[in-house]
């Protein structure tokens, strides 16, 4: 494929993409899934076509839930275009696409953006070393492969994920050594205010279910205030102290961190979609209206990538948007979606009920999101929280001009790591809010691409333009590439 045209282009198969892709074309809009991995599923649902692990006990009821969503999305006739990475989308609506290192153009009149959730990130002493990981990528690891990690392991964080990959690994045999649970005593007075909602929503249970499997097993030492990963090159032991004081050292070969997720806002980003910041959640979301529109003509949001709400909060989204993007399109008329929604409608109140509850509740505590001056932020240039208060002394405005001072935020993560804690770390140097002075905004492209498949695109001149800016006027693509352009 070089070149494609629909009516609906979708990016991202998790739940919110397999949501809106399967609704749209079951109203006969001409719609595409496009999607980096090779098979449907994001990250909550990954390898649910072919999952490794046969017992449907070990990953949960929520996680099987993605087959239903898997079958009616094939069934519904969408395009899916796997193995595709987007990393440039213009004002016209045309995603420049790579498709296995061949580049190829994919064009729509409607775009929906459902590129879901990134772990927060958790800088701290030692969080570079080999064996520290997210619990996020363990557990792509356990629902890809069946495979878990060899030898000791413990986990470290705040929020839902953390305990479920623990009872996941219960599960399947793996011990704990211990979970080192770094959710501040102070939020749970805030948390209690929105109790009842919580007491009554489907949290509530699954939430009290999985704390008593793995309470049943685990040691878990709460109030962690500060950690360090030690050893000799890789990780040896993990010390921590309590906020009552407490210290001690575990030895462990597998150290696994979380501190919530956050929104993927790189793509909303580039495009030029407005954001603001969320106090509660500590993170960037997109401005939205009330079918998911973003402030970028042709463009929605759905899912986790529009505030973290969990795969089922993001399902019913994918179908609002979906819905609003058909009626658009004049696939159906403005009577027909509203009354086709109010299922969608009533699924989104339902979860998220107790969302609030727990936002503030792993509301991940201030040590853990703006660290000390020697700890490393930017792993990629291995800056430090004292270098960007260096370069806020010196006039460093925000996260764009950092880069200019100090390279952070440039290396091969394209500043999708480190971005939040660039953020959160400049404006509290500033004694601002973070929404003052911004997140990076990236550039096309927003994920890492070569010369080759640049060159290999059809348009090859405007995708050239797209990645250089301001080529002097006469200078075409192929000039500029040389031996690499098509001729």
């Amino acid at each position: 494929m070089m070149r494609r045209e629909f009516d609906l282009v979708v990016v991202g198969a998790g739940p919110a993409g397999l949501a809106a892709a399967d609704e749209a074309a079951r109203l006969g809009v001409s719609t595409a899934l496009v999607d980096e991995q090779a098979d449907i599923g994001g990250q909550i649902y990954r390898a649910i076509s072919a999952s490794p692990l046969g017992d449907r006990r070990l990953l949960g009821a929520d996680y099987w839930h993605g087959a239903q969503l898997a079958e009616r999305f094939r069934a519904s006739g969408a395009a899916h275009i796997p193995n595709a990475t987007v990393w440039n989308i213009s004002s016209s609506l045309e995603l420049d696409v790579s498709i296995e290192r061949r580049g190829a153009s994919v064009g729509a009149r409607e775009i929906i953006l459902a590129t879901g959730a990134m772990e927060r990130p958790f800088p701290f002493l030692g969080w570079t070393r080999p064996g520290v990981m997210t619990v996020g990528a363990a557990q792509t690891l356990l629902k890809s492969t069946g495979a878990h990690l060899p030898g000791k392991v413990v986990l470290a964080g705040t929020g839902p994920l953390l305990w479920l990959l623990a009872a996941q690994y219960l599960r399947t045999g793996v011990g704990i050594e211990a979970i080192l649970d770094t959710t501040p005593r102070g939020n749970l007075r805030p948390a209690l205010r929105h109790a009842a909602g919580f007491l009554l929503s489907p949290y509530f249970r699954k939430g009290w279910s999985l704390l008593a499997e793995v309470l049943r097993w685990v040691p878990v030492i709460s109030n962690v205030t500060r950690l360090e990963a030690c050893g000799n090159g890789a990780i040896e032991e993990v010390a921590y102290t309590t906020g009552a004081g407490r210290s001690g050292r575990i030895g462990t070969q597998w150290l696994l961190i979380h501190q919530g997720v956050m929104p993927n806002v790189n793509a909303a980003m580039a495009i030029g979609c407005r954001h603001h910041w969320d106090d509660v959640q500590a993170c960037f979301h997109p401005a939205l209206g009330s079918w998911f529109e973003s402030s970028v003509a042709g463009i929605s949001i759905a899912g986790d990538g529009a505030g973290i709400g969990g795969a089922r909060v993001a399902e019913a989204s994918g179908r609002l948007a979906a819905l609003a993007a058909a009626a658009r399109l004049g696939a159906i008329d403005p009577r027909q979606r509203d009354r086709q929604a109010k299922p969608h409608r009533r699924a989104l109140r339902h979860w998220r009920a107790g969302r609030r509850f727990l936002d503030l509740l792993h509301r991940p505590q201030r040590a853990h999101r703006i660290p000390g001056d020697d700890i490393i932020v930017c792993r990629c240039e291995e800056v430090t929280a004292g270098d960007l208060r260096a370069a806020v002394e010196l006039g460093c405005p925000g996260p764009n001009q950092a880069k200019a001072f100090l390279r952070c935020g440039m290396g091969p993560c394209q500043g999708r790591l480190c971005g939040l804690s660039v953020t959160e770390v400049m404006a509290d140097a500033h004694g601002v809010a973070p929404g003052e002075i911004g997140h990076y905004r990236p550039r096309p492209p927003f994920k890492p691409v070569t010369l080759g498949e640049i060159a290999g695109f059809p348009t090859n001149d405007a995708a050239v333009r797209a990645v250089v800016r301001d080529l002097p006027p006469g200078l075409s693509g192929a000039e500029l590439l040389g031996p690499l352009a098509p001729r």
